[in-house]
């Protein structure tokens, strides 16, 4: 089992109840294939660096998992076949950016943060 983390830019026209459907869909399918689920969170409305179809804004959401690596196969062409998604992106994650992610929810210091005053 491999670890990835995907980056999904929805839609900004969906609803509240949509976006939380959206989200249960592709949970359930990395859960119905053996995968597991490590961490979700929705990022909610942001601008977009360009124009995507048109739209300045969507809603983003990052979802860490583990899978088998044939599986990501199988999920691209479900995110591919999605009207709702704009663009996407996954990346495998090695044991450091694990490491990384879950010191970072936990909200131990990572050595990244910005300094507060001056």
């Amino acid at each position: 089992m491999n670890n990835y983390e995907l980056m999904v830019i929805f839609t900004p026209v969906l609803s509240e109840e949509e976006f939380k459907a959206a989200q249960k869909k592709y949970t359930d399918f990395i859960l119905e294939h053996g995968g597991s689920i490590t961490h979700s969170k929705p990022w909610g409305l942001k601008s977009l660096a360009y124009p995507i179809q048109k739209k300045t804004t969507g809603i983003y959401w990052v979802l860490e998992y583990s899978a088998l690596s044939s599986f990501n196969e199988k999920l691209q062409i479900q995110i591919l076949r999605d009207e709702q998604i704009m663009r996407h992106m996954a990346t495998r994650l090695d044991k450091y950016a694990v490491e990384y992610n879950a010191r970072k929810r936990s909200g131990v210091p990572t050595g990244n943060e910005k300094a507060v005053g001056a």
